[in-house]
């Protein structure tokens, strides 16, 4: 494999990895979006399909160059909604 080839299979890779990021931080803003209304709403919510989908993430930062996102609690659900 020539240079050319290395640095576009390198670069293809990073492209792929932060595709990968990308989509789970939608999935992760899904989540955090239908906790919010369902606070909003006054009804039961909990973080736990937000931080699945964190744990997932923090994973896969691990295999290259996304960024991390932290985990969340409830109680920082009800202050986003309080401030709101």
């Amino acid at each position: 494999m020539n240079v050319h080839e290395a640095i576009t299979k390198h670069s293809n890779a990073q492209h792929m990895h932060l595709v990968h990021f990308a989509e789970l931080d939608a999935q992760r803003e899904e989540a955090i979006e239908a906790a919010v209304e369902l606070c909003r709403r006054g009804l039961p919510f909990t973080v736990d399909a937000i931080n699945d989908v964190t744990a997932k993430i923090i994973a896969h930062a691990k295999e290259g160059i996304s960024p991390l996102r932290s985990y969340v609690t409830e109680d920082m659900v009800r202050d986003y909604v309080n401030k709101g």
